[in-house]
Protein backbone atom coordinates (compact mmCIF):
# COMPACT_ATOMS: atom_id res chain seq x y z
CA UNK A 1 0.00 0.00 0.00
CA UNK A 2 2.99 2.45 0.60
CA UNK A 3 5.06 1.53 -2.05
CA UNK A 4 2.96 4.12 -4.42
CA UNK A 5 4.46 6.81 -2.71
CA UNK A 6 7.88 5.81 -3.42
CA UNK A 7 6.67 5.90 -6.93
CA UNK A 8 5.05 8.87 -7.26
CA UNK A 9 7.01 11.16 -4.71
CA UNK A 10 4.72 14.47 -4.98
CA UNK A 11 1.20 12.44 -4.56
CA UNK A 12 0.95 12.99 -0.73
CA UNK A 13 1.36 16.55 -1.47
CA UNK A 14 -1.25 16.60 -3.98
CA UNK A 15 -3.32 15.02 -0.71
CA UNK A 16 -3.93 17.83 0.61
CA UNK A 17 -6.84 18.95 -1.25
CA UNK A 18 -8.16 15.72 -0.68
CA UNK A 19 -7.41 15.58 3.24
CA UNK A 20 -8.17 19.67 3.23
CA UNK A 21 -4.38 19.66 4.47
CA UNK A 22 -2.86 23.25 4.69
CA UNK A 23 0.28 21.60 3.42
CA UNK A 24 2.71 24.07 1.32
CA UNK A 25 3.79 22.83 -1.88
CA UNK A 26 6.49 20.88 -2.05
CA UNK A 27 9.03 21.86 -4.47
CA UNK A 28 11.21 18.43 -3.80
CA UNK A 29 11.21 14.94 -2.27
CA UNK A 30 13.68 12.43 -1.56
CA UNK A 31 13.22 8.91 -0.53
CA UNK A 32 14.93 8.19 2.63
CA UNK A 33 16.64 4.66 4.24
CA UNK A 34 13.70 2.88 5.59
CA UNK A 35 15.40 1.17 8.56
CA UNK A 36 15.10 2.13 11.65
CA UNK A 37 17.09 -0.48 13.40
CA UNK A 38 20.41 0.86 15.28
CA UNK A 39 22.99 0.12 14.27
CA UNK A 40 25.09 0.69 17.76
CA UNK A 41 24.45 1.21 21.28
CA UNK A 42 22.69 4.35 22.29
CA UNK A 43 22.82 4.73 26.08
CA UNK A 44 19.77 6.83 26.66
CA UNK A 45 18.39 6.63 30.58
CA UNK A 46 15.31 8.03 32.04
CA UNK A 47 15.63 9.33 35.55
CA UNK A 48 13.24 7.54 37.44
CA UNK A 49 10.86 5.13 35.64
CA UNK A 50 7.53 3.88 37.91
CA UNK A 51 4.94 1.40 37.12
CA UNK A 52 1.62 2.41 38.90
CA UNK A 53 -0.50 -0.67 39.36
CA UNK A 54 -4.33 0.14 40.19
CA UNK A 55 -7.18 -2.12 40.37
CA UNK A 56 -9.35 -0.38 38.20
CA UNK A 57 -7.54 1.03 35.14
CA UNK A 58 -4.57 -1.76 35.65
CA UNK A 59 -0.84 -0.15 34.71
CA UNK A 60 0.68 2.76 33.56
CA UNK A 61 4.16 3.56 33.25
CA UNK A 62 5.07 7.06 34.70
CA UNK A 63 8.93 8.47 33.65
CA UNK A 64 10.05 11.40 35.72
CA UNK A 65 12.96 14.04 34.66
CA UNK A 66 14.50 16.64 36.50
CA UNK A 67 14.99 19.84 34.35
CA UNK A 68 17.13 22.75 35.61
CA UNK A 69 17.11 24.79 32.55
CA UNK A 70 15.10 24.95 29.31
CA UNK A 71 16.81 22.97 26.39
CA UNK A 72 15.39 22.95 22.82
CA UNK A 73 16.42 18.99 22.69
CA UNK A 74 14.72 17.33 25.54
CA UNK A 75 11.01 17.18 23.79
CA UNK A 76 12.10 15.13 21.58
CA UNK A 77 14.08 12.91 24.00
CA UNK A 78 11.00 13.31 26.07
CA UNK A 79 8.74 11.88 23.22
CA UNK A 80 11.33 9.08 22.40
CA UNK A 81 11.42 7.71 26.07
CA UNK A 82 7.62 7.95 25.65
CA UNK A 83 7.22 5.92 22.52
CA UNK A 84 10.35 3.35 23.61
CA UNK A 85 8.50 2.23 26.94
CA UNK A 86 5.32 2.41 25.55
CA UNK A 87 6.38 -0.20 23.08
CA UNK A 88 8.45 -2.05 25.09
CA UNK A 89 6.29 -2.32 27.39
CA UNK A 90 2.55 -2.27 26.08
CA UNK A 91 1.41 0.13 28.58
CA UNK A 92 -0.23 3.96 28.53
CA UNK A 93 2.91 6.06 29.28
CA UNK A 94 2.92 9.54 30.99
CA UNK A 95 5.89 12.18 31.67
CA UNK A 96 6.73 13.82 34.67
CA UNK A 97 8.97 16.79 34.79
CA UNK A 98 10.21 18.42 38.18
CA UNK A 99 11.52 22.21 37.66
CA UNK A 100 12.58 24.60 40.06
CA UNK A 101 11.88 27.78 38.47
CA UNK A 102 8.43 29.36 36.75
CA UNK A 103 10.10 29.53 33.27
CA UNK A 104 11.44 26.45 33.10
CA UNK A 105 8.47 24.59 33.86
CA UNK A 106 6.40 26.49 31.82
CA UNK A 107 8.61 25.67 28.63
CA UNK A 108 8.38 22.06 29.74
CA UNK A 109 4.21 21.66 30.43
CA UNK A 110 3.74 23.43 26.58
CA UNK A 111 2.48 20.52 23.88
CA UNK A 112 5.53 19.89 21.51
CA UNK A 113 4.66 17.96 18.29
CA UNK A 114 6.67 16.01 16.11
CA UNK A 115 4.98 17.16 12.67
CA UNK A 116 3.69 20.59 11.74
CA UNK A 117 1.14 22.20 13.42
CA UNK A 118 -2.04 21.37 11.12
CA UNK A 119 -0.48 17.55 11.36
CA UNK A 120 1.00 16.96 14.98
CA UNK A 121 1.39 13.45 14.59
CA UNK A 122 3.07 12.39 17.95
CA UNK A 123 2.46 15.05 20.39
CA UNK A 124 4.20 15.45 24.32
CA UNK A 125 3.17 17.37 26.85
CA UNK A 126 4.38 16.34 30.39
CA UNK A 127 2.89 16.82 33.64
CA UNK A 128 4.49 19.41 35.45
CA UNK A 129 5.54 19.91 39.11
CA UNK A 130 7.49 23.18 39.97
CA UNK A 131 7.28 26.13 42.16
CA UNK A 132 3.93 27.26 40.18
CA UNK A 133 2.14 24.38 41.78
CA UNK A 134 4.28 23.02 44.56
CA UNK A 135 2.76 24.24 47.75
CA UNK A 136 5.08 26.35 50.20
CA UNK A 137 5.49 24.03 53.26
CA UNK A 138 6.61 26.28 56.75
CA UNK A 139 4.78 24.83 59.26
CA UNK A 140 6.76 21.89 60.92
CA UNK A 141 3.45 20.13 61.56
CA UNK A 142 2.35 20.28 58.12
CA UNK A 143 5.35 18.86 56.72
CA UNK A 144 5.55 16.00 59.07
CA UNK A 145 2.23 14.93 57.61
CA UNK A 146 4.04 14.01 54.37
CA UNK A 147 7.78 14.30 54.54
CA UNK A 148 8.11 13.07 51.26
CA UNK A 149 6.01 15.76 49.98
CA UNK A 150 7.49 18.72 52.30
CA UNK A 151 11.43 17.71 50.68
CA UNK A 152 9.11 17.65 47.36
CA UNK A 153 8.42 20.95 48.24
CA UNK A 154 11.90 22.44 49.59
CA UNK A 155 13.44 21.00 46.12
CA UNK A 156 11.02 22.67 43.54
CA UNK A 157 11.33 26.17 45.49
CA UNK A 158 14.86 25.87 46.08
CA UNK A 159 15.21 29.93 44.68
CA UNK A 160 12.07 30.68 46.73
CA UNK A 161 12.75 33.49 49.15
CA UNK A 162 10.98 31.62 51.62
CA UNK A 163 13.64 28.71 50.82
CA UNK A 164 15.15 29.02 54.51
CA UNK A 165 11.49 28.76 56.30
CA UNK A 166 10.47 25.88 54.52
CA UNK A 167 13.71 23.97 54.98
CA UNK A 168 13.70 25.07 58.83
CA UNK A 169 10.27 23.73 58.77
CA UNK A 170 11.44 20.16 57.12
CA UNK A 171 14.12 20.22 59.60
CA UNK A 172 11.89 20.44 62.69
CA UNK A 173 9.80 17.97 61.18
CA UNK A 174 12.55 15.54 61.09
CA UNK A 175 13.87 16.30 64.08
CA UNK A 176 11.49 13.27 65.97
CA UNK A 177 11.57 11.04 62.97
CA UNK A 178 13.50 7.50 62.94
CA UNK A 179 17.12 7.66 61.47
CA UNK A 180 15.69 5.19 59.08
CA UNK A 181 13.06 7.28 57.81
CA UNK A 182 14.81 10.64 58.07
CA UNK A 183 18.38 10.21 56.18
CA UNK A 184 16.25 9.45 53.03
CA UNK A 185 14.89 12.62 53.24
CA UNK A 186 17.70 14.55 54.28
CA UNK A 187 19.71 12.57 51.68
CA UNK A 188 17.43 13.71 48.85
CA UNK A 189 16.62 17.11 49.72
CA UNK A 190 20.73 17.95 49.53
CA UNK A 191 20.69 16.35 46.03
CA UNK A 192 17.23 17.68 45.10
CA UNK A 193 18.86 21.11 46.06
CA UNK A 194 21.95 20.55 43.96
CA UNK A 195 24.62 23.50 43.86
CA UNK A 196 22.20 26.55 45.01
CA UNK A 197 22.76 28.68 47.93
CA UNK A 198 19.60 26.43 49.84
CA UNK A 199 21.92 23.31 50.14
CA UNK A 200 24.19 25.01 52.14
CA UNK A 201 21.52 26.25 54.62
CA UNK A 202 20.13 23.03 54.21
CA UNK A 203 23.58 21.09 55.25
CA UNK A 204 23.65 23.52 58.63
CA UNK A 205 20.30 23.07 59.51
CA UNK A 206 21.23 19.39 59.38
CA UNK A 207 24.44 19.86 61.33
CA UNK A 208 22.62 21.57 63.85
CA UNK A 209 19.22 20.16 64.52
CA UNK A 210 19.69 16.77 63.08
CA UNK A 211 22.97 16.32 64.74
CA UNK A 212 22.19 13.01 66.23
CA UNK A 213 21.77 11.91 62.75
CA UNK A 214 24.24 9.15 61.59
CA UNK A 215 23.84 9.61 57.68
CA UNK A 216 26.10 10.11 54.90
CA UNK A 217 25.54 13.77 54.77
CA UNK A 218 25.12 14.55 58.94
CA UNK A 219 28.58 12.64 58.77
CA UNK A 220 30.10 14.72 56.87
CA UNK A 221 28.86 18.10 58.00
CA UNK A 222 30.09 16.70 61.16
CA UNK A 223 33.51 15.93 60.24
CA UNK A 224 33.86 19.21 58.14
CA UNK A 225 33.04 20.90 61.74
CA UNK A 226 35.95 19.26 63.60
CA UNK A 227 38.10 20.05 60.53
CA UNK A 228 37.30 23.81 60.60
CA UNK A 229 37.53 23.68 64.50
CA UNK A 230 40.47 22.31 64.36
CA UNK A 231 42.19 24.09 61.70
CA UNK A 232 41.08 27.55 63.91
CA UNK A 233 41.51 25.90 67.31
CA UNK A 234 38.42 26.59 68.84
CA UNK A 235 36.64 23.59 69.37
CA UNK A 236 37.32 22.93 73.01
CA UNK A 237 34.68 19.90 73.48
CA UNK A 238 31.76 18.94 71.79
CA UNK A 239 29.57 21.53 73.71
CA UNK A 240 31.74 24.03 72.23
CA UNK A 241 32.04 22.99 69.04
CA UNK A 242 28.00 22.25 68.68
CA UNK A 243 27.81 26.08 69.82
CA UNK A 244 30.42 27.25 66.58
CA UNK A 245 28.62 25.33 63.98
CA UNK A 246 25.28 27.01 65.37
CA UNK A 247 27.10 30.65 65.11
CA UNK A 248 28.53 29.43 61.54
CA UNK A 249 24.49 28.72 60.43
CA UNK A 250 23.07 31.65 61.99
CA UNK A 251 25.58 33.50 60.29
CA UNK A 252 25.51 31.49 56.66
CA UNK A 253 21.96 32.05 56.86
CA UNK A 254 21.38 35.61 57.15
CA UNK A 255 24.42 35.94 54.34
CA UNK A 256 22.60 33.69 51.90
CA UNK A 257 19.42 35.71 52.52
CA UNK A 258 21.06 38.65 51.19
CA UNK A 259 20.89 40.81 54.97
CA UNK A 260 23.81 42.66 56.09
CA UNK A 261 25.12 41.35 59.08
CA UNK A 262 27.32 44.19 61.38
CA UNK A 263 30.13 43.03 62.96
CA UNK A 264 28.70 43.75 66.18
CA UNK A 265 25.50 41.02 65.41
CA UNK A 266 28.60 38.61 63.93
CA UNK A 267 30.92 39.25 67.59
CA UNK A 268 27.62 38.45 69.67
CA UNK A 269 26.84 35.42 67.72
CA UNK A 270 30.01 34.02 67.74
CA UNK A 271 30.64 35.04 71.16
CA UNK A 272 27.55 32.75 72.56
CA UNK A 273 28.07 29.90 74.07
CA UNK A 274 24.61 28.83 74.85
CA UNK A 275 23.37 25.89 72.20
CA UNK A 276 19.37 27.05 73.21
CA UNK A 277 19.94 30.36 72.85
CA UNK A 278 22.09 30.09 69.71
CA UNK A 279 19.04 27.53 68.58
CA UNK A 280 16.68 30.39 69.01
CA UNK A 281 18.37 32.52 66.85
CA UNK A 282 18.40 30.54 63.95
CA UNK A 283 14.64 29.78 64.48
CA UNK A 284 14.37 33.69 63.74
CA UNK A 285 17.25 34.18 61.19
CA UNK A 286 15.23 31.96 58.71
CA UNK A 287 12.55 34.62 58.83
CA UNK A 288 14.30 37.81 60.40
CA UNK A 289 13.76 41.45 58.13
CA UNK A 290 17.38 42.41 60.12
CA UNK A 291 20.38 40.39 61.40
CA UNK A 292 19.12 42.38 64.59
CA UNK A 293 16.19 40.90 64.40
CA UNK A 294 17.41 37.34 65.79
CA UNK A 295 17.92 39.38 68.92
CA UNK A 296 14.62 40.89 69.46
CA UNK A 297 12.77 38.64 71.73
CA UNK A 298 15.77 38.28 74.05
CA UNK A 299 15.33 39.97 77.59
Amino acid sequence: MHHIFRHDLHLFSRLKDVLDLPLPAVVDAVVLPNDLTETRPVERRVDTLLRLDSTKDGSLLLAIEAQGKKDPSKPASWAYYVSYLWTKYALPTALLVVCQDRATAEWAARPVASGPGYMPTLSIQPIVVGPHNMPVITDPAKAAEDLALAALSAITHAGDPDIGAILKALSGALAGVPENVADPIIEFTAQGLSKRPAQDLWRTLVAVDLSFYKSYLSEELREEGRTEGKAEGKAEGKAEGRAEASAAAILLVLEQRGLDVPDDVRDRVTGCGDPETLRGWLTRAVTAASAEEIFADDA
